[in-house]
């Protein structure tokens, strides 16, 4: 007798659950016009919605919708009956949607990472790397950017098995941090009917010579130091009761309410990167001033200012703008020592201070 197991592994894998029903409780089975029938709303409020969650058009016939998609709409019907605007809602459905496709997608790529591991050959220059311009990052062993399909099989159990257990740690997070925007909104307030941009400490950090190592590096080695550096400023940061608004591969943006444990920040930058031995120096441009906080991305002249500033100080160094030095001044800890005068492009001349240690030593 003959076993036919291509059928039977055909039917196995038919008999499997879909990743749909792993993630999201049950196949889609519905169709874009039978959702809108249930709910008893238009086509085009439900296209509005799924466009502001980040997906593409869906045509008539397309079965790709489950019960929680209808209950995910249920709860928008709700905010809306409750006198919030639809403007509103979609603005506040889309901010969730870009804020957890990153999640997601970091997550997929941290868990393969897992069943991908990096192995480190040495995690120390030697002399000889030193001497023949080798970056220890370069010593990393490289592997592929993108993981094999039994890899990305591995990782997506990994996170259907992990998910139940995630989902109460994202919503935990997301009410601490609600509350935290929340009290900054509420000390920021003035009495004013017209309230004016709050002031902030803008500081950049920026890696040196990143762009000789994207030329020396693999993309697999180059994601390991842009991690590096990722994790390590972000703990600097908030150790300190600073908040990284976004990274950008060679550079983090960070912005703090007090002169003091801003300054704490940029000098432990750049003492963190400086005793790893995987990550090249860092430089850091601070200002102070009026800033435009929107969709957690700060914009204006103060942002602009840190940015170039950084732009011009010195390997290993930590230079501010006369706004934040003035304010240094009464702070202990800390010592400013004037630079010689810069042109900033868009921002015109300026006379940044360095920003040091205070040595104990009496100056002159």
């Amino acid at each position: 007798m003959t076993t036919d197991t291509g059928d039977t592994g055909d039917r196995q894998r038919a008999l499997e659950p879909t990743w749909e029903e792993h993630f999201l409780g049950e196949p889609p089975r519905m169709t874009r016009p039978e959702v809108a029938a249930i709910l008893g709303i238009p086509d085009a409020v439900t296209d509005r919605f799924w466009h502001a969650l980040g997906f593409p058009i869906v045509e008539d016939d397309e079965a790709i919708f489950t019960g929680a998609d209808v209950a995910a709409l249920r709860r928008v019907q709700a905010l809306l009956a409750d006198g919030v605007a639809e403007e509103t809602a979609l603005a506040m459905t889309r901010a969730l949607a870009r804020t957890t496709d990153r999640l997601a997608v970091w997550q997929t790529q941290l868990i393969a990472e897992v069943f991908t591991p990096v192995e480190i050959t040495d995690s120390l220059p030697t002399a000889s790397d030193l001497h023949d311009g080798v970056h220890p990052a370069a010593k990393v062993k490289d592997t592929r950017t993108v993981a094999n399909r039994a890899i990305a099989e591995a990782a997506a159990r990994e996170l259907a098995r992990l998910c139940d257990e995630i989902e109460p740690l994202l919503v935990f997070a997301w009410r601490r941090h609600l509350t935290a925007a929340v009290t900054r909104m509420l000390a920021d307030a003035t009495p004013d009917v017209q309230s004016s941009a709050p002031d902030r400490i803008v500081g950049f950090a920026d890696l040196v010579s990143f762009t000789s190592l994207v030329r020396r590096m693999s993309e697999r080695q180059l994601a390991v130091v842009v991690q590096r550096f990722e994790a390590l400023a972000s703990d600097v940061i908030t150790a300190h009761g600073g908040r990284v608004i976004k990274t950008v591969g060679d550079e983090v943006l960070f912005v703090h309410t007090d002169a003091a444990p801003a300054a704490a920040i940029a000098l432990d930058l750049v003492a963190a990167m400086d005793d790893d031995p995987l990550l090249p120096p860092v430089r850091v441009g601070m200002a102070y001033g009026r800033v435009v906080s929107r969709l957690g991305d700060v914009f204006g002249t103060t942002v602009n200012r840190a940015s170039r500033l950084t732009a011009v100080t010195p390997d290993g160094r930590v230079y501010v703008d006369e706004a934040l030095a003035t304010r240094l001044t009464s702070v202990s800890g800390f010592d400013v020592i004037p630079a010689r005068r810069r042109i900033l492009r868009g921002i015109g001349a300026v006379r940044p201070g360095e920003l040091r240690r205070h040595s104990g030593e009496r100056r002159s």
